[in-house]
């Protein structure tokens, strides 16, 4: 274990009687989601089979995907979109909405929750007019036209209601999906632009009036009683003001929910009401350092300060009206991206296995906290056309658990078995872990059991220390605490077959 990683895991000895401690002292019911759209809705329907069923043994509970406006809309007959004609599922051409129907219905198959997040950019003529010289990227994100991108979720979410039937693949019923998030990363110019416009913030009012009508579209379709997250915030951004200069997320939420009741566009509110939403969605990156090095400025929101953002919200609730007390937190973005294979960015392949169990601890031990999201199963393939020695060809996200070819990295192990072990003294050792590939919610006379053993610094075999731990948490985490009889490694093992979690050193 390198030494930064092992201060971190002093660092968390804090926070370890809420591990020890009641349920309701930490998140242990949290739902395990994985993102990866290139194997899930662009490799063509083996390869999604596959993924999904790669990610159900490996625990995943709900994937995340994304409903790109422009991908739905490609090749679509701009004057069918017009006026209402946008909110027939049936103006859209049917081979778009394949790679979603065909989605809904396998994970169905597998018992996996399928969590749709529509969002823009969409089609140039339902966007205004970007200026000159901009990125391409900035230009299709310009200014999306918040009825016309309502129209669009209408028509998700009337082809998802579970009433729908497809017009190929044998017309058979189109599952109903229920768990939604609305926009992605609007404080980040390519997501939606501008951000800001002649010295204000512009993309939190843009994205107020997008989330509050689309959040009706979903009334519309029956969908009022699902799970629709608002947010969607990456956990950074920039003091600039510039029109591509991303906001950071405690500046945006304060001007998204008016904290000043004559910030611009707050006469959202008094159109459309508060925002209406189950939950709030979050991506906590901490980019290439560790969960629990916060970032320099005040108004980021990582992981490692993610409880300011429980406060600010309620603070926010409290002081306006504008949005409900309390909301779940959802981690609906995490990982590190590795070098290997990328040699311009990330962490090794071992510190992104530790990184990513101290980032699962530290979203258990928040009770807000409803779920933690994987992001990316498998490394997305670099950029053929960019040369293979410079950062265009390595553009792509290389955060996934395996390498683009299958290989495991390995964070893979990492996160089906999550293990960490604490001393706060001595040899005593405090485990946490989870066997995220077991199945949830046991019945009392099959609850699984899990083994402690250690190997000596000088030995060759593990052995077993204490009893076993029995499993009681329906997601199945476990904790423990014994003393160990020296320095040496120690791993958990399940005792229903031969899966191990990775081993930690004990060095005092």
């Amino acid at each position: 274990m390198t030494r930064p990683v092992r201060a971190t895991l002093l660092a968390l000895i804090l926070l370890l009687p809420a591990v020890l401690a009641p349920a309701a002292q930490a998140s242990p019911s949290q739902l395990s989601i994985m993102m990866d759209d290139d194997n899930l809705l662009y490799r063509g329907d083996a390869v999604r089979d596959q993924s999904l069923q790669r990610m159900r043994n490996l625990g995943v509970d709900v994937v995340r995907v994304t409903v790109l406006w422009s991908v739905l809309t490609d090749k679509a007959s701009q004057s069918k979109l017009k006026g209402a004609g946008a909110t027939n599922p049936r103006n859209y051409p049917v081979l778009n909405w394949d790679r979603y129907d065909r989605l809904v219905r396998s994970a169905r198959s597998l018992g996996m929750v399928v969590y749709f997040n529509p969002t823009p950019p969409g089609p140039s003529w339902a966007h205004g007019k970007a200026p000159k010289g901009l990125r391409s990227v900035v230009k299709k994100a310009w200014k999306p036209d918040p009825g016309e991108f309502a129209k669009f979720v209408e028509a998700v979410g009337k082809r998802f209601s579970g009433s729908y039937r497809d017009e190929n693949d044998a017309r058979q019923p189109i599952p109903r999906v229920s768990f939604w998030g609305l926009g992605n990363e609007p404080n980040q110019a390519g997501w939606l632009a501008p951000q800001w416009e002649k010295g204000k913030m512009v993309s939190p009012v843009m994205y107020r009036e997008l989330y509050l009508r689309s959040r009706a579209a979903l009334d519309r379709t029956g969908h009022g009683r699902d799970t629709i997250l608002v947010g969607e915030l990456a956990p950074l951004g920039s003091s600039n003001q510039g029109q591509r200069s991303p906001i950071r997320p405690r500046k945006f939420l304060r001007a998204l929910f008016c904290e000043s009741s004559r910030g611009e566009g707050c006469e959202a509110f008094d159109k459309y009401g508060p925002i209406r939403a189950t939950g709030f969605a979050h991506h906590p990156y901490t980019k290439n350092v560790s969960p629990v090095t916060k970032d320099k400025h005040p108004d980021s929101i990582t992981l490692a300060n993610l409880s300011s953002l429980s406060r600010l919200l309620d603070s926010l609730a409290r002081r306006t009206g504008n949005v409900k007390a309390k909301l779940p937190i959802w981690l609906t973005e995490f990982g590190f991206e590795t070098n290997p294979p990328d040699p311009f960015s990330g962490v090794s392949l071992e510190r992104q296995a530790e990184y990513n169990q101290l980032g699962e601890l530290l979203s258990y031990l928040d009770p807000r906290v409803a779920g933690i999201t994987q992001f990316l199963l498998r490394d997305v393939a670099p950029v053929a056309s960019g040369p293979k020695s410079s950062k265009a060809h390595w553009f792509t996200y290389q955060s996934g658990l395996e390498f683009v070819d299958g290989r495991p990295k390995p964070a893979l192990q990492a996160y089906y078995f999550p293990f960490i072990v604490q001393q706060p003294g001595g040899f005593v050792a405090n485990v946490w872990g989870q066997l995220r590939f077991r199945p949830n919610g046991l019945p009392a006379g099959a609850r699984d059991q899990v083994q402690i053993q250690f190997k000596p610094a000088e030995g060759d075999e593990f052995v077993n220390v204490g009893d076993p731990i029995t499993v009681t948490s329906a997601m199945n985490y476990f904790t423990g605490r014994m003393t160990l009889p020296g320095p040496g490694e120690v791993r958990a093992l399940w005792t229903g077959g031969s899966l191990a979690s990775r081993s930690a050193t004990v060095t005092r």
